[in-house]
């Protein structure tokens, strides 16, 4: 049975630590589990995952969302009387770019567009024992977007297995913003690495977004 399947843009964008902003991260650094703790590893250690958007903005949401402030701070906030007219900012530390840069990229290959009707049916049916274990009730799209590491690596693991390139995902902080997680051996080419500004427009626009500051 065809399953839904989808290939990147002729440029794709990843944001990490210099010198090479394509360069996987190194065995080593993987937990007790095998894995580097990100939606799409490998639970078997066999490949890594590298994780990358269509657009610039994408990949700052992703990598800047850890310094909003928490859900109890903002609920506190709101309980405070009178006009609402403050809401509490995380800050991009100071530096926080100096040890980072944003990378492009062509990206080749199907990726497995994992929340299409077709893999949910697919997936549903083969994960079913793992849902039950973790007591998920259902199994639907918002599990693909959901912190279940045990079931998206899972679901990884299948798509690799299957043949595909990749996994093709919306990003969880917007669903006009498309994200790709890339299997080993990389089907990349023509990749660049450039520093980040602390200014750098897509910088600029994730933190506006995810409202926190930046000096």
């Amino acid at each position: 049975m065809a399953r839904e399947a989808k290939t990147p843009p002729e440029q794709i964008y990843r944001v990490a630590r210099m010198p090479d902003a394509w360069a996987p991260p190194d065995w080593s650094r993987a937990l007790r589990d095998g894995t580097f703790d990100n939606r799409f590893d490998d639970p078997e250690s066999e490949y890594r995952v590298l994780y990358a958007s269509s657009q610039p903005v994408g990949c700052f949401l992703e990598t800047l969302a850890r310094f909003r402030p928490d859900l109890a701070t903002l609920a506190a906030v709101n309980e405070i009387e009178g006009e609402d007219d403050f809401t509490p900012a995380g800050k991009v530390p100071p530096g926080w770019e100096l040890n980072r840069a944003i990378g492009k990229a062509r990206a080749e290959g199907n990726f497995a567009d994992i929340c299409g009707g077709e893999w949910l049916t697919y997936l549903r049916s083969k994960l079913a024992s793992e849902c039950v274990e973790l007591g998920i009730k259902e199994f639907d799209a918002s599990v693909m977007q959901s912190t279940k590491r045990a079931i998206t690596q899972q679901v990884s693991r299948i798509a690799y297995e299957l043949g595909y390139a990749g996994i093709y995902y919306r990003s969880r902080y917007g669903h006009d913003l498309d994200n790709w997680a890339l299997f080993e051996p990389f089907r990349i080419r023509e990749t660049s690495t450039q520093a980040i500004a602390r200014n750098h427009p897509a910088l600029v626009e994730a933190a506006g977004i995810l409202g926190i500051k930046v000096d």
